[in-house]
């Protein structure tokens, strides 16, 4: 049974072409919804402009980190209908709304820091991160399919599948191209507030996994998690050499 198969058997209704294409349109909608938001309370200056980073991140996190909180709560409710429901209600209006607040780094309210010669080298490493986060996030969604990307297996535990890559020196590689990426916004808007902003998408990031995810993923694989967890880092790989011939060569 292939990737999209194992989702579909689940939710049969998305076998329509309108459903999803509906569910996208709503995570559109809602990116645009908080882009516009931010965009709006940057009109008031930099001190505002923080403020309301923090607010969606807060309301991303938060609406976001309820498919995995209330996932018993909602299989005794709904039984099989649980992950449908808890992925319409949580999934599709909470991430766009963390996205939106990564991709806000990108514009914030603020003047570019004077940073003279130095800003090359800054555009440098901007660039490196930026292209190194992409292929990274590429790479592990198309590795990982659609199954793991739509956190079916939160649900549906007892039909998890092992991916096996050299990709598995790090933990968590959508989530670590992710954070290159905000940080590269950050650095390449070159402001005070993106910079710190940018600089803090890793600790996020450590805070969703560590308060959200992880402990869902020690309750699904026990000890085998518990010393994965010990020996490979989340973000960074210790193994540099067989994660760039994951980006360059896919294996």
């Amino acid at each position: 049974m292939n990737d999209v198969e194992s989702v579909l058997r689940h939710v049969p209704q998305w076998r329509n072409s309108s459903r999803p294409a509906w569910l996208f349109a709503s995570a559109v909608g809602v990116f645009a919804f908080a882009t516009l938001l931010m965009i709006l309370i940057d009109q008031y200056g930099e001190a505002w402009s923080y403020a309301g980073q923090v607010m969606i991140v807060m309301i991303g996190f938060f609406w976001t980190g309820q498919y995995f909180w209330r996932r018993k709560e909602y299989k005794t409710q709904w039984g099989d209908e649980a992950y449908r429901r808890a992925f319409t209600r949580h999934i599709v209006p909470g991430l766009p709304f963390i996205f939106a607040a990564l991709a806000h780094t990108a514009y914030m309210a603020g003047d570019r820091l004077p940073l003279s010669w130095f800003t090359s080298i800054i555009s440098i490493i901007a660039l490196y991160l930026i292209v190194t986060g992409f292929v990274t996030w590429a790479r592990a969604g198309k590795l990982f399919g659609a199954d793991n990307a739509l956190m079916l297996y939160v649900y549906f535990p007892a039909e998890s599948r092992k991916v096996e890559s050299s990709l598995y020196f790090i933990r968590h590689p959508m989530y670590s191209g992710a954070m290159r990426v905000g940080l590269a916004f950050g650095l390449w808007r070159g402001t005070l507030g993106s910079i710190i902003f940018g600089l803090l998408v890793p600790v996020g990031l450590w805070c969703w996994i560590t308060f959200v995810e992880e402990p869902e993923l020690l309750e699904r694989f026990g000890a085998g998690y518990a010393d994965y967890r010990k020996r490979v880092p989340a973000f960074f790989p210790r193994h540099w050499i067989a994660f760039w011939k994951f980006l360059i060569v896919g294996s």
